[in-house]
C-alpha cells in the first residue's frame, strides 16, 4: 500500500462527502487507502459513508475523542509506506495524492510534509508556522495582535513564498503526510492534545529525530478551513486552545515560560470577554 488516508470527521457530512468523491477521482498509478474515523457527529455522516463508499474503512466512535487520539486509532490498522492525515473539509485534486507520494518517496530525509493550500478561488491558505515561543503565544493570549496587527508576523510567516519548496518549523495538521519510517522511530501523535497543538509537536519531535518538516508547493489541496470547529462554542475553543498551549509548553520549554502563560491566561479571557462587550455595544448603537 503506498498511502493511508485517514480523516477525523464531526458534523460535516456534505464537505466528507466531497472530500472522498475527490479522493475516489484521484488519478496515476498509486495504491491508497482511505479510513473515516467519525468522532459521533449524530448527522448521518456514518449512514452516508457505509452507503455511498463501501471501500472506505470506517471507524464509529461513540463520543467525540478529539483529533490525536481519532487518527491513532486509525494509524493502528493503516498500511500505508506513508500516512496522509486529512480534515474532512478538505478537497484533493485529481493529481494531489500522486505528486505528493512522488516528493515523499524523491526525498527519503523528509518526516512531514505538507502541500500548498488553496481556497475555492486558487488563492493561497497561509499554513507554514514558526515553533511557538513565550513571547509570540503572550502575544496570542493577551490579545495584542487586536492592538498591533503585526506583532505575530514573524510566528506567522507572513510574507512566506509558497511558490518554493522549504523546510519549515510546521505545518497545519489539515493536510499532513508521513512516512512509515518516522512513525515507527517515534510514534503517533501524542493524544494528550485534544485539539491543537498536536501538529506542532509532532513536528517538534519530527525534527528532534534528525528528520525535515518540509513544504513543497508540487502538489496542492483546496482548504474550506475549520468547518467543524467552527461549530463549537468560543468558550469551549478557549478551553480547548488553553489546555493544549499549557501542554505544549510544559513538554518543550522552561517552567518559568510554561508559568507566565498560565498566570497570563485569566487576564488573556479577562480582555476577550471586554472585547466582546464592546462589540456587542457598537452594534446596539448602529
Amino acid at each position: 500500500m503506498d498511502v493511508s488516508i485517514i480523516i477525523v470527521s464531526w458534523k460535516v457530512k456534505e464537505l466528507l462527502r466531497e472530500n472522498l468523491k475527490a479522493l475516489f477521482r484521484s488519478t496515476g498509478d498509486l495504491s491508497f487507502e482511505v479510513f473515516v474515523v467519525d468522532n459521533h457527529s449524530a448527522d448521518g455522516t456514518l449512514e452516508m459513508v457505509a452507503k455511498e463508499f463501501p471501500q472506505v474503512n470506517l471507524i464509529a466512535n461513540n463520543y467525540n475523542a478529539g483529533f490525536a487520539a481519532a487518527n491513532n486509532q486509525a494509524m493502528e490498522m493503516a498500511q500505508g509506506d506513508f500516512i496522509l492525515l486529512l480534515n474532512p473539509d478538505m478537497r484533493v485534486f485529481p493529481d494531489t495524492l500522486l505528486k505528493m507520494h512522488a516528493f515523499m518517496k524523491k526525498n527519503k530525509e523528509v518526516g512531514v510534509a505538507s502541500c500548498r493550500l488553496v481556497d475555492e478561488e486558487g488563492g493561497n491558505i497561509d499554513h507554514v508556522r514558526k515553533f511557538p515561543t513565550l513571547l509570540n503565544q503572550l502575544a496570542v493570549v493577551l490579545k495584542i495582535p487586536h492592538i498591533f496587527p503585526g506583532v505575530l508576523n514573524n510566528y506567522l510567516m507572513k510574507g512566506f513564498d509558497y511558490d518554493r519548496e522549504a523546510e519549515v518549523d510546521s505545518v497545519r495538521g489539515a493536510f499532513f503526510m508521513i512516512s512509515r519510517e518516522v512513525i515507527d522511530a517515534i510514534g503517533k501523535l501524542d493524544p494528550i492534545y485534544f485539539i491543537w497543538f498536536e501538529e506542532v509537536d509532532y513536528c517538534m519531535r519530527v525534527k528532534s529525530a534528525g528528520r525535515k518538516v518540509v513544504y513543497t508547493p508540487e502538489a496542492k489541496c483546496i482548504d474550506y478551513v475549520g468547518k467543524s470547529f467552527s461549530q463549537v462554542a468560543r468558550g469551549e475553543t478557549q478551553k480547548y486552545f488553553r489546555d493544549s498551549m499549557l501542554k505544549y509548553f510544559k513538554r518543550w520549554h522552561s517552567f518559568w515560560s510554561w508559568f507566565f502563560l498560565y498566570l497570563a491566561w485569566p487576564l488573556g479571557i479577562l480582555l476577550a470577554n471586554l472585547a466582546d462587550m464592546i462589540k456587542i455595544k457598537k452594534r446596539i448603537k448602529t
